[in-house]
């Protein structure tokens, strides 16, 4: 508890830490455009194939004569007649065979441009046996979050949060502008992994960043406003990409504000519990004093010295003798319950959370509703949250957010097609219950990992009130199970009224000892 202490003494929540959280999650607001804009930038819209060049398109009723119908009377989207099967005369004067073979759409395609003027798919003709090719760009950009996390989670604990966040917001201001820029597909789909690596750098660097610098009791706040913040985005994006439908206008319009986030991340303050762990103890007194002179405290800023720290923060020092590495979270059974725990919320949430939220063209409904309506849900879902976890603690609310969302998302695949009400409603529900689990999860993980490694719901431990831990022997005495049973792990309390036990019961021992020695 004692950089924790130190915090409170500096100004608890002081002019500091509301100017620094509130930048640092302030692009967050652009993170959700980035992590949905291919909803905008790679929709399908309506589309039918071109006739062959020879094609006599002045004559009333030659284009439908070209297209062969589905089911529902609707023109084939990827395939047309060989020949009008109607006996059209075409531009060389002679009758045109009626059969009814099809082929493919060797002339390209000829789409609807009335709701999306242009797009990925209608630049590239993304569209038939290309359809693959969407999903694609998309299944690259979460192959470098993926890269992303690994990279600059590793690097932000061996380098600094600050200076892992200047890299990624530059990254994700280069790479969006060159991707509204590209000129093939290929170079497209470079450009859109280089983004996602950012986009993970940014989050986990941010997220670690506010949880370092803020005192125990305000964590669930600064997670929640993170969410909200990143919930708005989804309102930002929609009205954005409904008033900017060109897609290149709309990749460059919500990457350049990464530039003016990349000037300022310079003036962020780095870390004081990552200077201690990492042994820097002169760079953590001077972040200190820094903070105590900003948040009006520097009378208690002039009484820390080097000894002041040395004999506070013990715990922090001692990790700058040997860093651990993330192979740590394997070798420890303790830290290996809680890596595969966690790793398995990670991908559950991810992958339910995505699989919705990418495919808005599926519901049925105007993209930009759905979109608004994705976003809406969020404010009332992780509100709820928000007080689970303030109250209850972490486990319930990730353990109940995770269960809705899973029996919704079940439910919503018995569900007929043709009832698009259920199926959307189902379907929003979940999403609000997915993204009360990943403000949850962003919490959990930065509070259950070390400083020096931050990067199933049963079976994890609770958090709230708990400080958070610098070492692995910290991760190891707090949360191994105690010998009353595998999964029992320390509440709330617990470690005072263990504390309170022990002493009671030392007091018959030492009157015994003191009876036996005769005094």
């Amino acid at each position: 508890m004692a950089f924790n202490d130190l915090l409170k003494q500096l100004g608890d929540i002081g002019r500091f830490q509301q100017i620094q959280v509130t930048l640092v999650i302030l692009p967050l607001l652009l993170m959700s455009s980035h992590n949905t804009l291919q909803n905008f930038t790679a929709a399908i819209p309506t589309h039918h194939c071109r006739p062959p060049a020879h094609a006599n398109l002045s004559e009333d009723g030659e284009l439908e004569a070209w297209l062969p119908r589905d089911r529902q009377g609707r023109p084939e989207s990827c395939l047309r007649f060989t020949s009008p099967p109607w006996g059209f005369p075409v531009a060389n004067g002679t009758e045109a065979n009626s059969t009814e073979a099809t082929e493919p759409c060797t002339d390209g395609w000829i789409y609807d441009n009335s709701t999306f003027p242009s797009t990925i798919v209608t630049e590239w003709d993304l569209v038939c046996s290309h359809r693959a090719l969407r999903q694609l760009a998309q299944s690259l950009y979460m192959v470098g979050v993926l890269l992303g996390g690994t990279i600059f989670g590793c690097l932000g604990d061996r380098l600094g949060r600050q200076k892992m966040l200047i890299l990624s917001h530059l990254q994700m201001a280069v790479s969006g502008v060159c991707a509204a820029f590209a000129p093939s597909f290929p170079i497209y789909c470079t450009f859109r992994l280089l983004s996602g690596m950012a986009a993970s750098g940014i989050v986990l660097n941010s997220v670690t960043l506010n949880l370092e610098w803020m005192p125990i009791h305000t964590r669930a706040h600064v997670g929640a406003l993170a969410g909200y913040v990143f919930s708005l985005g989804q309102f930002v994006l929609a009205g954005v990409a409904y008033a900017v439908p060109q897609w290149r206008h709309l990749q460059l319009l919500v990457s350049v504000p990464f530039f003016a986030f990349f000037i300022y991340s310079w003036f962020f303050i780095e870390s004081a519990r990552w200077y201690a762990s990492s042994g820097r103890l002169d760079l953590a007194l001077k972040a200190l004093k820094r903070v105590a002179q900003i948040n009006g405290k520097q009378d208690e800023g002039a009484k820390l010295s080097m000894e002041v720290l040395q004999s506070s923060l013990q715990k922090e020092l001692t990790l700058g003798k040997g860093q651990a590495s993330a192979i740590e979270l394997l070798r420890c059974p303790t830290l290996r319950h809680l890596f595969l725990c966690l790793s398995m919320l990670w991908f559950a949430t991810s992958f339910a959370y995505y699989g919705l939220v990418m495919d808005l063209q599926g519901f049925g409904v105007s993209i930009y509703l759905i979109q608004v309506i994705f976003g809406a849900v969020d404010l009332p879902a992780k509100l709820v949250c928000f007080l689970v976890i303030n109250h209850l603690g972490r486990r319930p609310a990730q353990l109940a957010s995770l269960l809705l969302a899973g029996i919704c998302l079940l439910v919503n695949g018995l569900i007929p097609q043709d009832q698009s009400i259920v199926r959307t409603s189902l379907a929003v529900l979940g999403k609000g219950c997915l993204a009360s689990s990943f403000n949850c999860i962003f919490l959990y993980t930065g509070e259950l990992y070390p400083t020096m490694i931050r990067i199933v719901t049963a079976f994890l431990p609770e958090t709230l009130g708990y400080p958070l831990p610098d070492t692995m022997q910290d991760m190891k005495n707090r949360w191994a199970p105690t010998q009353r049973g595998a999964g029992t792990y320390p509440r709330r309390g617990r470690p005072q009224r263990r504390q309170q036990e022990q002493q009671k019961q030392m007091v018959p021992l030492q009157a015994s000892a003191r009876e036996r020695n005769g005094l």
